[in-house]
């Protein structure tokens, strides 16, 4: 993590311009707020503007435009097994074809909270968030296996989650 990233107002740059690839290109003082939010997302704008040398109303600003680019976003994340969700589990699926159908009807399913396009033993990942066992039997059996395209699906059932963060940064 940047620790003690300041900017200064006289010198206010730009915060963010595009990269050839068409993502924004983040100044220090956006990575900065970034990381402030991400040590606690309901940290007030005016401690943030003081944290990096900007006032609550530029602070404001930069926020609003780091959610309108989708760079980040502010949710509340709860432990799934104190809102009853007893079961999690990471799915290996491989593909026979075109991922991206598998991969978008993955990810409009409700309980599948992750999906990623691999390359290795497994063409996506898809972590499932269910009540019980039954319930996810029912999410890979009848739904995951029924997609067109899925050849074989792999099931790695969580016994114990030990770390669970969203800290990485803005390395």
């Amino acid at each position: 993590m940047h620790s003690g990233v300041v900017a200064s107002r006289s010198a206010e740059p730009r915060d963010s311009r595009e990269s050839r690839n068409g993502s924004p290109q983040l100044d220090t003082v956006s990575l900065a707020i970034i990381e402030q939010l991400q040590q606690d997302g309901r940290r007030p704008y005016a401690a943030i503007g003081k944290a990096v040398g900007l006032s609550e109303a530029a602070v404001r600003q930069r926020v609003q435009k780091l959610l309108d680019q989708g760079v980040m976003q502010i949710v509340a994340v709860t432990d799934p097994l104190t809102v009853g969700f007893r079961r999690q589990a990471m799915v290996g699926i491989t593909v026979e074809g075109d991922l991206d159908p598998v991969a978008e009807a993955l990810a409009a399913m409700p309980e599948v909270e992750y999906v990623v396009m691999t390359a290795g033993s497994f063409d996506v990942l898809a972590e499932i968030v269910c009540e019980d066992d039954d319930h996810l039997l029912d999410v890979i059996n009848k739904r995951i296996r029924a997609l067109p395209g899925v050849r074989s699906t792999e099931s790695f059932v969580y016994l114990k989650l030990k770390k669970q963060t969203y800290m990485w940064g803005t390395r």
